[in-house]
């Protein structure tokens, strides 16, 4: 399976070679990444991806009973192209929600989990995340 990731990305990067702009990917791979990174069989998050939908509202994947949110970034590489803005949760209707930060190649950079406690109370009230906001919670890599 990590060889089909590995081909999205090369498809990817080969697009926004020849076009100017990568084709939407990030949300996929970092699904993906962030299973992997928890330690969820790639072969059992196939199995409970099967049926799901890219608008599942509220969480991106089940795993031993807890919701996982994922949010990610890529620069694409290009001059002036580097993160500030990370993606804010829209809702609390899961449990753990993990950022990653890719390379313009998506290769993961670091990793952060955050519990909804924990991420409401910080952010709740903030408008703008920065990927300093989101190094505040439990490094993953």
């Amino acid at each position: 399976m990590k060889d089909l990731r590995n081909k999205l990305v090369e498809a990817s990067l080969s697009w926004e070679r020849d076009f100017g702009v990568a084709p939407s990917i990030t949300s996929s791979i970092s699904e993906y990444d962030a299973a992997e990174l928890i330690g969820f069989p790639i072969e059992q998050y196939s199995a409970t991806m099967q049926g799901a939908t890219a608008v599942q509202k509220g969480y991106d994947f089940v795993f031993k009973g807890s919701r996982y949110q994922v949010k990610a970034c890529r620069p694409s590489g290009k001059r002036g192209s580097f993160v500030t803005r990370v993606p804010k949760a829209s809702n609390y209707h899961w449990d753990f929600l993990i950022w990653i930060l890719y390379n313009p190649t998506y290769e993961v950079q670091e990793a952060w989990l955050w519990d909804v406690t924990a991420y409401s109370k910080a952010f709740d009230s903030l408008v703008r995340l920065s990927p300093e906001h989101m190094r505040q919670g439990k490094k993953l890599r």
